[in-house]
């Protein structure tokens, strides 16, 4: 799909290239390159959580504690955010692979710094960078793959998009956690093979079949990402569950290796590691089973999981019970993956192109907003009261904007109701 949508024969990278006309008005890409476009999503975010497993070996090698170990994940919100208000209003405007190549470059010095760290400061840095990274990516990347698929294809952009954010997310950790136990340099290894995937993204960037925007909304080049008049009420639905579903699965990805060490006495990375794969394969599976269900019923099915995923948090710390931390885990993963997907789906279906990654940046800045907070707070409550009683009270106030949204989306009327 092109990012010019008004002319069957137009300049791709310099060189012409002719399509077949869609309804839509741009050259349809053919059906390889909408699953190939989702792989630089993919290969950023199993950077993303690629160091998760790894903490505990910083921990001991550098030696910080676990409110510390939170700022370092609140370094990576800031990251992300910061880039939020620049990268989805340039991709609009100047087009998707001007932001992605960049985004990939700093992606691979993060690798860099992650392997040859010996300090906070260095994971901080690194954590920063992949942070930018992945905010360019959620909003170029993701609105890349709607305009590949082109207007006929939207619903399976938006399930794409949004399944290949989550399964990255969960790859990350698993390799990290395997590479790490098996292999030489256990904090090196993984961001070697990371390197290498972010290279292979990187070609795949640089083939892609876009083109420039036609028509770029005109306004402030950063500023707080936001909707054209009329998509508010879109935004804010698919916010009020995305939102407490990426918060829940922030938290075990920062704490959940600490809860683990607690609950098992175990530092052993690729339980950790797989821990977060399974989430986040629950988020990835999830998107798949409820794709066809009309997107109210996608939202509120998300917020309710979330809050019971809150529910299984604190009966796990309270039980010390390894699978129900695990069943609480299963349970955010789902949350974050029918948050997201009932939200990209409302702005795929009713923003215009040329506002898309914009939007998407909007999304997520109120996701990660909160996921940011919350687990930093928690981290250092957790110092001071004990895991146990921090965890309690990170549960009890994410359970409660978890019914929250469910509530507002349960409100809302024609806005949910068509199919995801």
């Amino acid at each position: 799909m092109s990012e010019t949508r008004n002319a069957p024969v137009q300049a791709v990278d310099g060189r012409q290239r002719s399509g077949t006309a869609e309804p839509g008005g741009g050259s349809a890409a053919p059906r390889g390159w909408v699953w190939l476009a989702a792989w630089p999503v993919t290969a950023v975010f199993v950077l993303s959580n690629a160091a998760t497993p790894l903490y505990v070996l910083w921990q001991r090698d550098i030696g910080f504690s676990k409110g510390t170990l939170t700022v370092v994940f609140a370094f990576y919100i800031l990251g992300l955010i910061g880039s939020l208000l620049v990268s989805g209003v340039v991709s609009d405007r100047l087009g998707r692979k001007p932001v992605l190549l960049p985004a990939l470059v700093l992606a691979l010095a993060a690798c860099l710094i992650f392997a040859i760290a010996t300090t906070v400061a260095a994971l901080i840095v690194a954590r920063l960078f992949t942070g930018i990274a992945v905010g360019a990516v959620v909003s170029a990347g993701m609105a890349a793959v709607t305009d590949v698929a082109g207007p006929e294809r939207k619903r399976i952009a938006a399930l794409l998009a949004s399944c290949a954010m989550v399964f990255g997310a969960g790859l990350g950790p698993l390799l990290a956690g395997v590479l790490s136990e098996s292999l030489p340099g256990p904090t090196v290894t993984v961001f070697v093979v990371e390197a290498v995937l972010l290279l292979t993204a990187m070609l795949a960037v640089l083939r892609m079949p876009l083109r420039r925007p036609a028509a770029p909304a005109k306004g402030a080049w950063v500023r707080v990402p936001g909707v054209p008049r009329g998509n508010g009420r879109q935004l804010a639905l698919g916010i009020a569950v995305f939102a407490p579903g990426i918060t829940a699965t922030s938290f075990v990805l920062s704490l959940g290796p600490s809860l683990l060490t607690g609950l098992l006495g175990t530092t052993s990375r690729i339980v950790a590691g797989a821990m977060a794969f399974v989430m986040f394969l629950a988020a990835t599976g999830v998107q798949f089973a409820v794709q066809r269900l009309d997107r109210r019923t996608i939202l509120t099915a998300g917020a309710v999981s979330t809050t019971l995923s809150m529910i299984t948090l604190i009966v796990a710390v309270h039980t010390s019970s390894v699978p129900v931390l695990i069943a609480s885990a299963l349970l955010a993963g789902a949350g974050q993956g029918m948050g997201q997907l009932g939200g990209l789906s409302l702005l795929n279906s009713s923003v215009p192109p040329q506002r898309l990654a914009e939007a998407n940046a909007a999304l997520n800045v109120g996701g990660y907003v909160p996921a940011g907070l919350l687990p930093v707070s928690a981290g250092y409550l957790s110092d001071a009261v004990g895991l146990t009683s921090g965890a309690t009270v990170f549960g009890a106030v994410l359970m409660g904007l978890a019914v929250i949204g469910g509530l507002v989306v349960l409100a809302s009327r024609r806005q949910a109701t068509e199919p995801a």
